[in-house]
């Protein structure tokens, strides 16, 4: 198990790159190929990843005895003396309740030993207050899943980005940056602690910030910078309290010990975890687009697409839902996900998914119709944490990342033959010019729909299902949302094939496929959006082939079963009626959008005749009015009367001050100008002046021109002289 309690080294590699391709890049490598530092860098990366992936399933599959967590429950209350106790001592005597993997009523898996992770503490970061913070690693199936994603699409990303941005004005700063969200996105996925995970969320913001303003000289790219960079910032005020709630309440910033402790005895410190969970979740509203922060994410496809296919469709934005899956008992205790029929992360994320695919039908921008699907997917993750089905989410945000990037590099590869444009008014009849971007892009679109047997078919059902069955209750609003969505999202997606690759082409030129560099990633990526399903498909889908040992392949390596058992969460047993149901919306949506644009039935021009169809369309093209809500009202309303105090403190406190300095100093130097300048040194100096005029009227006396009376004075002084002589001696 080397690999996986060195793990530092995954991280370590993509930020070496950063600083060889920044520093060193241009000079010994030169501009244009400093992308083969990036490329073999997140190639190893990419090998490392796997073998800790292979290293931790040989964990599961065959675990040594020091592996295997066996606690028995402690009961009672842990009181602030127990909890001090603890410390940053993740192997502390606590508990979880059962062995059972499936973890309850339901079912669905197997009795298995509870396997620990993997947790590395390297050195001592700082000590304060008698504190010590340390550096090191936690790794987990969760861990290895999310390293898995990071690596394979950053490697498509750079690849892709050698044709995507050739040329570039700064090429090397593209390639350095990207190396160093990378390391930024490891380091945070494998954090030991809650302080180390603080700085890895703050290192990928600050990464998308420089991306999305990678080109900076355009006003709106900077504009989007800074909107995503101060968006961030209000949820991260959240982060920060709740992570201090955190600490305060158990006395160490260890994950491991917090879940742990958490899991032995989960009705104790309810409302510290509720506190804790409600302001993190401010936190996961901002990284991760949900309502009613998610208006960052669509601007941010000012950046170059294949920043917007890594960073803001497959990892940083789901770094607010990694957060809830690794921190999980926090939320799961906080917000009584497993008791309650409705809570506040199910519903943020059920209404995000829903307004965020309604805004999807009311954009031309292929990228901000792909940005609000993202949006709205990110709002099907969280609701399925708060609905308990943890594995359903990480299994959906395992799925998406691979066909969400696939689109938007396929919309990449769009705009790269359609003169550098997004708007599918000027696309139309790409088809036949790109068939390997087309298919491509229509295989990642069934996958998202949730068509049979594509990759998200299977993750969408599992959410489904688990806001049908819950945990001790169901949740029925939950559902709706989610079977809603499940129909919009059919639809839209299948307008935005319509608009861009069929009827004429509405654009300039002669469009043309992409390169290979371009294409290759888009098929490996479409390959996964078919395939992806099948590392967690249900039990009774493989029996028929005697393969049912490979069921539930994510549920088995990746839940962290040793706090979710203690916890008592439950999975449900697969239900067909439940998949038809959701199979049922996807075609559906996908049927009635061919019908009103390929067949053209439908009520066209609806908006143009109904009052009350144009107001609705209305408020989705402006987007609720969300922007203007914090532009136009929340910030002008704060800023107004902020500038009004500012500009009076400045004209009555500021200017005053420096016009009475001024004032003082003017009257300080005319005194000093009047009375030490011309009377003290003036003075002085023409007193001088008369002294040695008349002195020398004196002198002119002896000095007559007279040689006579010189000889009397020299004979006179020399008489007085001889006498002195004379008399002295």
């Amino acid at each position: 198990m080397w690999m996986l309690e060195n793990a530092f080294l995954i991280p370590l590699v993509p930020a070496i790159s950063f600083v060889v391709i920044l520093f060193f890049g241009k000079r010994f490598i030169g501009a244009n190929r400093v992308h083969i530092v990036g490329i073999t860098a997140l190639g190893l990366v990419w090998v490392l990843s796997a073998v800790a992936a292979f290293q931790w399933t040989q964990r599961v599959e065959n675990p040594s005895p020091d592996a295997i967590v066996e606690m028995a429950t402690h009961g009672g209350d842990h009181g602030d003396d127990h909890d001090a106790d603890h410390g940053d001592d993740h192997d502390a005597d606590l508990a979880v309740v059962s062995t059972d993997h499936s973890g309850g009523e339901h079912g669905g898996g197997h009795s298995s030993p509870l396997i620990g992770p993997v947790i590395s503490t390297f050195s001592q970061w700082w000590s304060n207050g008698g504190i010590e913070f340390a550096v090191g690693t936690l790794v987990d199936g969760l861990t290895v899943l999310l390293l898995i994603v990071v690596a394979s699409i950053s490697l498509l990303v750079h690849i892709y980005s050698t044709e995507y941005v050739k040329d570039d004005r700064r090429y090397v700063h593209y390639y350095a940056f990207l190396s160093l969200f990378t390391a930024a996105m490891l380091f945070f996925v494998m954090a030991q602690n809650i302080v180390q995970l603080i700085v890895g969320w703050e290192l990928v913001g600050v990464c998308s910030f420089v991306l999305i303003g990678h080109w900076w000289e355009e006003k709106p790219n900077t504009d989007a910078a800074l909107k995503a960079f101060l968006t961030n910032r209000v949820g991260d005020i959240g982060l920060l309290v709740g992570m201090i709630v955190l600490w305060g309440t158990f006395q160490t910033f260890d994950i491991d010990a917090i879940n742990t402790l958490i899991s032995a005895d989960p009705g104790a410190h309810h409302l510290a975890l509720l506190v804790a969970a409600c302001c993190l979740m401010a936190a996961v509203a901002s990284k991760s687009g949900q309502f009613p922060l998610h208006t960052w994410l669509p601007d941010a496809m000012a950046g170059p697409t294949p920043v917007s296919a890594l960073i803001h469709a497959a990892t940083m934005v789901v770094a607010g839902v990694y957060m809830i899956a690794r921190l999980y008992p926090v939320f799961y205790e906080g917000l009584s996900i497993g008791t309650s029929s409705i809570n506040l992360m199910a519903f943020i994320g059920g209404f995000t998914a829903l307004i965020g695919a309604g805004l999807a039908f009311a954009q031309w921008d292929i990228k901000k119709v792909l940005a609000y699907s993202t949006v709205s997917q990110l709002g099907y993750m969280v609701m399925a944490l708060g609905v308990g089905a943890w594995t359903a989410a990480i299994f959906h945000l395992f799925t998406h990342a691979f066909f969400k990037a696939c689109l938007f590099l396929g919309a990449g590869s769009v705009s790269h033959a359609a003169h550098h444009t997004f708007d599918m008014r000027k696309m139309g009849g790409l088809k036949k010019a790109m068939p390997h971007t087309y298919r491509t892009f229509v295989i990642a679109s069934l996958a998202l729909a949730g068509i049979f047997p594509f990759a998200g078919f299977w993750s969408k059902d599992e959410i489904l299902l688990g806001s049908l069955v819950g945990q001790k209750n169901s949740y029925p609003l939950m559902l709706i949302f989610g079977c809603a969505v499940a129909f919009m999202t059919a639809a839209y997606m299948t307008r935005v094939i319509w608009y861009t690759f069929h009827g004429e082409f509405r654009g300039h030129g002669q469009p043309h496929e992409s390169p290979k560099m371009m294409t290759v990633p888009l098929w490996i990526l479409a390959g996964m959006a078919v395939l992806g399903g099948v590392f967690n498909l249900p039990g009774p889908v493989l029996e028929p082939f005697g393969l049912e040992g490979l069921a539930h392949r994510i549920q088995t390596y990746a839940e962290p079963s040793v706090y979710l058992s203690g916890l008592g969460i439950s999975h449900p047993d697969p239900s067909l009626n439940m998949a038809l149901v959701g199979l049922a919306l996807a075609v559906s949506g996908i049927l009635v959008t061919y019908l009103y644009y390929w067949r053209r039935i439908g009520l066209h021009g609806l908006t143009e005749r109904n009052s009350y169809a144009k107001n609705g369309y209305t408020f989705l093209e402006n987007k609720y009015y969300l922007d203007h809500l914090y532009n136009d009202v929340i910030v002008k309303t704060v800023k107004r009367p902020i500038a009004n105090w500012a500009n009076r403190v400045n004209q009555n406190v500021l200017d005053r001050a420096v016009d009475k300095a001024g004032e003082t100093a003017r009257d300080t130097g005319r005194w000093i100008y009047k009375w030490v300048d011309q009377g003290v040194i003036d003075g002085s100096v023409n007193a001088a002046a008369r002294g040695a005029d008349s002195s020398g009227e004196g002198l002119r006396v002896i000095q007559s021109g007279k040689v006579q009376n010189y000889g009397q004075l020299l004979f006179g002084s020399a008489a007085v002289l001889a006498i002195v002589f004379v008399i002295v001696v």
